[in-house]
């Protein structure tokens, strides 16, 4: 490969704002946005999709994360928790026909394996080699891009593959010891970079063209360690903004009323009782009183209100 090793090394840059972003913002960026997408943001404010379902998906996502973190990545079993995330009990494809299509020009460019044994097989095989940690020498962002791969070309579901097989990857980084929190945001390069991120795909297997493939991926690694630092460093400013802010001109500031206004970029006014342990009147009188004076954007939403960070809000969105 052209790439130094040393400079395959940079990329691991973003474990060291990981401390920080422990300290600033402890339950919110648990969940890569491609992990639990319970809460979908409009124009017109929130909308709250399958009310109630918060605790259980998080209790699954923490379940997938922490078990990353201890045992070797069990893809069957990881990707059924996914799944079960996202509603989805289908498991891998059972009826031939699947195909990859050009989307402009409806032309076939790839097709997937289509026996359901042989699919069965293929992932079996591809989550020996994941675990095979004393088996090979290959870098684990190296390794990470080969499963990567590999996975997308196995192609084993019928819908979400993409979003499967780019948590697969956390899940890796996780397992590897170089992140012990899903922040790393691949997704985000990928999507922006889609049109080379498929050509790229489709020229490994066309011709074994795996160094393009590989420094594409490495690339998108290292440039969104750093997007993410800048990020962990703005919420920081902002926080410390706010924490001015309130301490000067409220008298019912505390680290912990703080805390829950950037646990996520909204609160309300059942999270504020149960994080101060005040009553709801307390807590609704502290949140209208910011929501008055600018702080936060106050909207209705059926029966209750949400508390908007607005400023955070825009940070996590304008990634």
């Amino acid at each position: 490969m052209s790439q130094s090793r040393n400079d395959l090394y940079n990329s691991y840059a973003f474990v060291d704002s990981i401390s920080q972003l422990k300290t600033i913002w402890p339950e919110f960026l648990k969940t890569d946005p491609d992990f639990v997408k319970i809460y979908y943001f409009n124009e017109k404010g929130i909308e709250e999709k399958n009310p109630g379902a918060h605790g259980l998906k998080y209790e699954v996502a923490k379940a997938i994360i922490d078990s990353a973190h201890a045992y070797d990545l069990k893809v069957h079993a990881h990707i059924g928790n996914v799944q079960e995330l996202e509603g989805n009990d289908a498991g891998f494809r059972k009826l031939p026909g699947t195909e990859l299509k050009n989307s402009a020009t409806g032309e076939v460019v790839y097709t997937p394996p289509q026996d359901y044994k042989d699919i069965e097989r293929l992932m079996d095989n591809l989550e020996t080699f994941i675990n095979s940690h004393d088996k090979d020498e290959l870098d684990p962002l190296v390794k990470m891009s080969i499963n990567h791969y590999q996975f997308e070309s196995i192609h084993p579901f019928y819908d979400g593959n993409g979003r499967t097989g780019r948590i697969i990857n956390i899940l890796y980084l996780i397992q590897e010891k170089l992140q012990d929190l899903p922040i790393l945001y691949l997704s985000s390069y990928i999507i922006k970079n889609k049109t080379d991120y498929y050509r790229l795909l489709q020229k490994v297997r066309d011709t074994d063209s795996w160094e393009e493939w590989l420094l594409f991926m490495i690339d998108g690694i290292e440039k969104t360690s750093r997007e993410t630092i800048d990020l962990i460093l703005k919420i920081s400013e902002l926080m410390m903004n706010y924490k001015h802010k309130i301490r000067e001109n409220y008298k019912f500031y505390s680290q912990d009323l703080l805390n829950n206004l950037f646990k996520h970029p909204y609160t309300k006014i059942e999270f504020l009782v149960n994080d101060l342990n005040v009553s709801r009147i307390t807590a609704a009188n502290y949140l209208n009183k910011l929501a008055d004076d600018g702080l936060l954007i106050k909207k209705k939403l059926g029966t209750g209100n949400y508390y908007i960070n607005e400023p955070l809000f825009d940070l996590l969105t304008n990634r």
